[in-house]
């Protein structure tokens, strides 16, 4: 089974340029359920380049669809086994203003858009910068 993988290496996805956010907002919940951009958020911020984006991802995934931590490994190969939406395709980047930077092996961290941080990795020559996907056509 051939293993698809949404990992960058080196590289900062920037906001969507339709992007109704000015700074990183922090993703609302609704009682009990969060959404997926709460737990991306929720998951990167408290642990950044801890884990890669499809460390994340799956997470969410396994856990908004109730998969049992022991069959979190047949069940990540499955996922994987076709094409996933990486983070440009992310709340986080298209509506909530939140930039993703992968480090050389791979983990992520996550910026607002207005942050110095931002800013500087915008800069850095040694990254590949990728924009977010547009929500509109």
């Amino acid at each position: 089974m051939k293993t698809h993988t949404t990992n960058c290496i080196n590289t900062l996805i920037e906001v969507a340029a339709d992007t109704v956010a000015t700074s990183g907002e922090v993703p609302p919940t609704k009682g009990d359920a969060k959404s997926v951009a709460a737990m991306q958020y929720d998951m990167i911020s408290k642990h950044p380049y801890t884990y890669t984006s499809d460390d994340v991802l799956f997470t969410v995934y396994a856990e908004r669809n109730g998969i049992e931590k022991d069959k979190w490994k047949e069940a990540r190969e499955a996922f994987f086994s076709k094409g996933q939406a990486c983070f440009r395709a992310s709340p986080l980047t298209k509506r909530y203003g939140w930039g993703v930077h992968s480090n050389a092996e791979g983990k992520i961290a996550i910026y607002g858009c207005d942050t110095p941080e931002y800013k500087k990795l915008q800069e850095d020559k040694s990254l590949k910068i990728v924009k977010a996907m547009k929500s509109s056509r």
